[in-house]
């Protein structure tokens, strides 16, 4: 029989009730790194999802009850981890002694070079990054970087290659055909998007200045497991909806770039990690904005910054170190994600997940009903229960569910029993 959803609560006692101020101690195994703050918050209670999963203990999943807080699993802007908007929470309204908050402070101040000069230095530890590769916070979203990349890296007749996995992909492989000459050695389109090629049979044109990819294609749920060396030119990589979700060799790329809103911050910063010896050699006609050379020589500081964005990024970042590297993130993933496409695999066909097994991705689980009247009812139902943003693409339809990092454990098991309930009521 499938697990029964229900309302039972189990009362958690964290302090003395007479008490309205919970002094919070570091709250991930890295002690050390991520700093402690006060939170003001009431006597709560955690609801068992299902009867046969035991109830989620954990610090995060404490105060997401606390607060009455939805599980989110929209693709982005997605979840961020609790704690660490508590600790934003703290500091909003006066930084660590600056006499005022990070979203007026100068981006030229120290006050804010100590911020930003941070947030690199983590996610160079995050990511191993070497010194030979410059890190960049940027604006306008992985979008404006389809365009930047071809007039940054290659004149207008210059030929590139994109492999295009899904529609991110073909979005960027349209908009370089307006700064160079793009080509599409492989598409997944008339498979709707569900697999990624062998590499080896892959026609690469021979003077191809870069090999773009979309690392994870967040409306189809692709994810490449490994990646090519280019026969020639240097390997791209859209990396936004599994940036720092797992570790990954930057040296085999000649950039990544990434919209933080998945894993890693806030809508309205866009991160570029590229090698300086691709820096310099912009088309005439690219927009100082565009050119990465702008913002190297002024360390992302030309012109005003998304500087609580930036902020936001470094305190995930603190966490990410904090919960043991990306290593253990990784783990934790897989986690999350083999429990989600088990209980889709194991429904006889009530709910069924179209990509390649190969290449499913850890990050968004797209899947449909077998009955597709009732995906409406599903959404809906789930909703009440508290678990929104689970209808899939426009462009798809069906359901998915985005489980980035800082969505915890729980939540995945809270959808899993809500959805062996549902099929069993409408079997």
């Amino acid at each position: 029989m499938a697990a029964k959803l229900t309302s039972t609560s189990n009362s958690v006692l964290l302090q003395n009730p007479n008490r309205n101020h919970l002094s919070v101690p570091n709250v991930t195994s890295g002690a050390a790194s991520f700093p402690h703050f006060t939170a003001k918050i009431k006597p709560f209670s955690i609801r068992c999802a299902a009867t046969s999963t035991a109830p989620t203990t954990s610090f995060q999943a404490q105060i997401q009850d606390s607060d009455d807080r939805v599980f989110n699993f929209a693709a982005g802007p997605a979840t961020l981890p609790a704690h660490v908007i508590k600790k934003a929470q703290d500091e909003l309204y006066e930084w660590r002694g600056s006499g005022m908050s990070v979203m007026e402070m100068s981006h030229r101040g120290k006050e804010f070079l100590s911020i930003i000069q941070k947030a690199e230095s983590d996610l160079r530890t995050l990511l191993n990054i070497p010194e030979d590769y410059a890190v960049l916070f940027l604006q306008g979203g992985a979008t404006t970087q389809f365009a930047a990349i071809p007039l940054n890296l290659c004149k207008p007749d210059d030929p590139v290659d994109y492999l295009v996995t899904g529609s991110w992909g073909d979005k960027a492989f349209k908009e370089a055909q307006k700064y160079c000459k793009p080509k599409v050695i492989w598409s997944g389109k008339s498979e709707k998007y569900t697999k990624i090629p062998s590499f080896d049979g892959l026609e690469q044109s021979p003077d191809a200045k870069y090999f773009h990819i979309c690392a994870n294609e967040t409306i189809h749920g692709v994810e490449f497991k490994d990646y090519l060396t280019p026969r020639n030119g240097i390997l791209i990589a859209d990396m936004s909806s599994n940036f720092c979700s797992k570790p990954v060799d930057v040296t085999k790329f000649g950039l990544i770039y990434a919209g933080a809103q998945k894993n890693v911050g806030p809508c309205g910063v866009t991160i570029v990690i590229v090698r300086k010896g691709l820096i310099g050699n912009a088309q005439a006609i690219t927009p100082v904005m565009l050119d990465y050379k702008t913002h190297v020589d002024n360390n992302s500081l030309y012109n005003t910054p998304p500087s609580f964005c930036i902020y936001m990024c470094g305190l995930v970042f603190e966490d990410l170190l904090a919960q043991g590297g990306l290593k253990e993130v990784e783990k934790k993933n897989k986690k999350k994600a083999e429990l989600l496409y088990n209980a889709i695999d194991e429904s006889n066909g009530f709910y069924r997940c179209p990509v390649d097994r190969s290449v499913r991705s850890l990050m968004n689980v797209p899947f449909t009903l077998e009955r597709s009247d009732v995906e409406a009812e599903f959404i809906k139902e789930a909703a009440k229960e508290k678990m929104v943003q689970l209808k899939g693409h426009r462009s798809v339809g069906g359901m998915r569910a985005s489980i980035y990092n800082a969505m915890p454990l729980a939540g995945v098991e809270k959808l899993v029993a809500f959805m062996k309930d549902f099929q069993a009521r409408h079997t």
